[in-house]
């Protein structure tokens, strides 16, 4: 599979701010998967949260995205790394699906590898939740 170019991704001035605090955490700020994310970050598109599209990714969007190489399905509620959850399919946005996502139009692609290497093209489908299209700014 050669790499699509990467799409252009939004990302609200809120999350931005959040997400810039959380990697310069000395927890996080030499993790691959945090670099990773702060590379998308500098090439995103801000948007205040009141304008930020219904049809973005953002944090705390619940979403339904396609596998395009398996063809596999799946839903999940990109998360801060304190709010993951397995069991609540809450992922990570220092997760490489959390940071593939982030930003994402519905429809959108894009190429991401796995911290093994595995290739992977995600499809976001579906926003079924939004906080900023439903005016929950505090999230």
């Amino acid at each position: 599979m050669s790499a699509a170019p990467q799409p252009p991704i939004t990302v609200s001035s809120l999350d931005l701010a959040r997400l810039e605090r959380l990697l310069e955490l000395p927890a996080y700020r030499d993790q691959d998967a945090a670099q990773r994310l702060g590379d998308e970050l500098i090439r995103a598109n801000i948007l205040p949260p009141s304008q930020m599209p219904p049809d973005v990714v953002t944090m705390n969007s619940r979403v339904t995205f396609i596998e395009e190489i398996s063809g596999k399905e799946h839903e999940l509620t990109l998360v801060y790394p304190k709010d993951a959850s397995n069991a609540e399919n809450r992922v990570s946005v220092l997760a490489p699906i959390g940071a593939a996502l982030l930003g994402l139009s519905i429809g959108q692609s894009i190429d991401w590898n796995t911290p093994d290497g595995r290739p992977l093209r995600v499809r976001v489908a579906t926003i079924q939740y939004q906080p900023e299209a439903s005016g929950d700014l505090s999230l």
